[in-house]
């Protein structure tokens, strides 16, 4: 069993930047892949990043690429997105999510949640 715990989360005007973490307690964050997703009300969780378990391969949304950037300590089971040049458009409840048996954007391959940090962008 893998807990995830998401923190740094809050409001920011646009053009601002904030990172999120994901702390892992349980069984050890490798080998799985992460993922970073986000959802609105109303709407479907939606794929923000992945990252492979030693941090060579990583993907993003295209709404997204270019301006966060997702990383890992695997020494301190830590998963980070930084997110830079936020837009009213990024606000949203943001999950990070582990355990996934292959890397994907597919929240269906991902057995572990956190219970979500919020982000909210002014304009």
């Amino acid at each position: 069993q893998v807990q995830l715990v998401e923190s740094g989360g809050g409001l920011v005007q646009a053009g601002g930047s904030l990172r999120l973490s994901c702390a892992a307690s349980g069984r050890t964050l490798s080998p799985y892949p992460m993922g970073w997703f986000r959802q609105t009300p109303g709407k479907e969780r939606e794929f923000v990043s992945a990252i492979s378990w030693s941090g060579s391969r990583t993907s993003y949304a295209d709404s997204v690429k270019g301006r966060f950037t997702i990383s890992r300590d695997n020494t301190k089971k830590t998963v980070y997105l930084q997110m830079n040049s936020l837009k009213p458009e990024d606000t949203a409840v943001y999950y990070c999510a582990a355990g996934a048996s292959r890397y994907s954007d597919s929240p269906r391959e991902y057995p572990y949640w956190g219970q979500g940090t919020q982000v909210t962008v002014s304009s």
